[in-house]
């Protein structure tokens, strides 16, 4: 389990803050109340980060915060310090935050920074500049908020790195560069990546307003002025990093069955409208199988609705386990569920689809009586036809009809 160090003199400012810290984060906190305590700490534990506090008893002039980093370990400072100059000073250092002790409101930003840091891990991001220092130092900024970053020196370059890595998820920019500058590069990347994949920060020394205009139209999402201080770019980068992951979860909530997390109804279709129509040409045939839950009423009746919901998602896990990434899972209501299985043949179909019966009927689900419940499913499968994707789950429908009619527990195609 991840660790947190709090490096606090007021006992009740760090007991309160290790205690919202655990009931809102999932880490293990440490506290030290002085800088000796804190080397302790230190050398037995890596911190996923450290809290620190300036003035403390045996280390009243920030002492802790330059041991802290030659330890390689990240840092917040927490300060009740207001002086401009001396905030720039420490901000200065290779810290991640400085956050003023104000009050409830303070310890409630600094919980969210540590959450953000836990979020921006499973993101990558790619910087675009011809200048090498301030490639570098973007990339260290970033590095700082636990991003995963790459950097290339010009736009042509940043279009290979995203075909690459199509997972990137912000592009950071110039304006002026060689071979490609930063507007003709926006204007190439959103033929491919919209606002829902990708965001762009536009940077540029640049005072032509023009420019910024020009940039958000192309579009790019927010545009920094060279030169910025440590605390705009990073709190436009998060923010553009947070907006990007709101868009991605109200997708995800249009797209996905709340209960199970698999595709629902309507995306299902959308998907396979444009797999259809992407794949005419190619004449790649597919198998559609309608499954259902055998005696689920009575898995109802017998364990409560509650249990039925956990028969429904375990389900849902024995699907995903035993189908390929290309294939489409999905539920589309109750206990019925859709399975499209990609490129495939009959008798490959038919072994799939045996083989998924299977590894239901031989999965195990426990009541909160530790009670050991088995259940099968029965499945109705129908090739692709040109009769289109309605007549063919159509088909399907009735081979699951019949299936259920000849006994339960089997595959009929």
């Amino acid at each position: 389990m991840n660790r947190i160090l709090i490096v606090e003199d007021n006992k009740t400012l760090a007991k309160l803050l290790a205690k919202k810290i655990k009931t809102a984060l999932d880490f293990e906190v440490d506290i030290a109340y002085q800088l000796s305590e804190a080397k302790l700490f230190l050398h037995k534990y890596k911190y996923f980060v450290t809290l620190l506090d300036i003035n403390l008893p045996d280390a009243p002039n920030g002492e802790v915060v330059d041991y802290v980093l030659s330890k390689g370990q990240p840092a917040i400072v927490l300060s009740g310090n207001i002086d401009k100059d001396f905030r720039k000073k420490i901000l200065q250092k290779n810290i991640i935050d400085y956050v003023n002790k104000g009050g409830v409101g303070d310890i409630n930003y600094t919980i969210n920074i540590i959450r953000r840091l836990q979020q921006n891990q499973n993101h990558k991001v790619l910087v675009v500049d011809d200048s090498m220092v301030f490639r570098k130092t973007m990339e260290r900024l970033l590095k700082n908020l636990f991003y995963k970053v790459y950097t290339v020196a010009h736009g042509e370059e940043a279009i290979g790195m995203l075909a690459t890595h199509p997972d990137i998820s912000l592009m950071i920019t110039d304006y002026n560069m060689p071979v490609m500058n930063g507007l003709e590069l926006v204007n190439e990347v959103r033929k491919e990546h919209n606002k829902s994949d990708l965001c762009i920060i536009a940077l540029s020394s640049n005072e032509d307003e023009d420019i910024n205009a020009l940039f958000l139209k192309q579009g790019a999402n927010d545009y920094i002025n060279k030169p910025f201080s440590k605390e705009e770019f990073s709190c436009r980068v998060n923010n553009s990093i947070e907006a990007l992951e709101n868009i991605q979860t109200v997708t995800n909530h249009a797209n996905r069955d709340f209960l199970t997390g698999l595709y629902n109804r309507r995306y299902f279709f959308k998907s396979m409208d444009e797999y259809i129509n992407e794949e005419d040409g190619l004449h790649e045939q597919f198998a559609v199988g309608m499954l259902d839950i055998d005696n689920f009423k009575k898995i109802n009746d017998t364990y409560g609705h509650d249990f039925g919901d956990k028969v429904i998602v375990h389900l849902a896990d024995v699907l995903m386990s035993s189908t390929n990434y290309r294939d489409i899972v999905s539920r589309f209501g109750g206990e019925e569920f859709c399975i499209v299985l990609k490129n495939i043949n009959r008798f490959s179909a038919v072994e799939i689809f045996d083989r998924l019966r299977k590894d239901v009927e031989s999965s195990v689900i426990y009541t909160d009586k530790k009670e050991a419940i088995q259940f099968t499913v029965s499945i109705g499968v129908a090739l692709y036809s040109e009769d289109g994707l309605e007549e063919v789950i159509n088909q399907a429908d009735m081979m699951l009809y019949n299936a259920k009619n000849a006994g339960k527990n089997q595959v009929l195609i």
